[in-house]
């Protein structure tokens, strides 16, 4: 069964939250952090929507087709994948894969390969789709953005987004004029409660 489809849809419903690089940890880090932002990233939403729970030969397919991909570019660092995390919601019957990639360019070469899992996927997916009239429910979207034209602040969290993917740097507020700058202690001790 390890070989399956349905082991590795349940292996992704059951462990939700992957990254291909940069750090995984649970462990939080104290403090204000900001991600390096001296490249440019392209972020690609993908989401599924169970319209009818009961038409399980339309969405399932569809949801267990997803593991696969990831592993092929997991495992092929040339394919500008940099990191993905799957949330849920809203409710049970949207699922939501955010991934982060070098460029869009990258994303659209893995779209278009017919010799990667994902055109032959998205071929059966258009026919199961018009037949299942309606019963699940996709969506994408994919957003190109240009070094220094991003900002990503997180604070007193494990690194999980662009961060995980791109890099932490500690900082602290510049001032009344709003802006963060770099520094080596992310906490600010004037600020914490005695």
């Amino acid at each position: 069964m390890a070989g399956s489809a349905l082991f590795h849809g349940s292996q992704l419903l059951m462990h939700p939250r992957w990254q291909r690089t940069g750090p995984v940890e649970d462990q939080v880090r104290r403090g204000r952090f900001m991600a390096e932002n001296e490249e440019p990233i392209a972020l690609f939403l993908v989401g599924m929507r169970i319209n009818r729970w009961r038409s399980l030969r339309s969405w399932l397919p569809v949801m267990f087709a997803m593991p696969g991909m990831l592993r092929e570019l997991a495992a092929d660092p040339e394919s500008g994948l940099l990191g993905y995390q799957l949330l849920g919601g809203p409710g049970l019957r949207q699922v939501t894969l955010i991934q982060y990639w070098r460029r869009a360019g990258d994303i659209r070469a893995f779209a278009h390969d017919s010799g990667r899992l994902h055109r032959p996927a998205q071929d059966r997916f258009w026919k199961r789709y018009f037949a299942g009239n309606g019963a699940v429910g996709i969506w994408h979207e994919m957003f190109s953005v240009q070094k220094g034209a991003y900002q990503c602040l997180y604070g007193d969290m494990p690194a999980t987004g662009v961060g995980a993917v791109r890099g932490l740097q500690p900082v602290v507020p510049k001032g009344e004029h709003g802006g963060y700058q770099p520094t080596t202690e992310p906490i600010f001790h004037s600020q914490l409660q005695p």
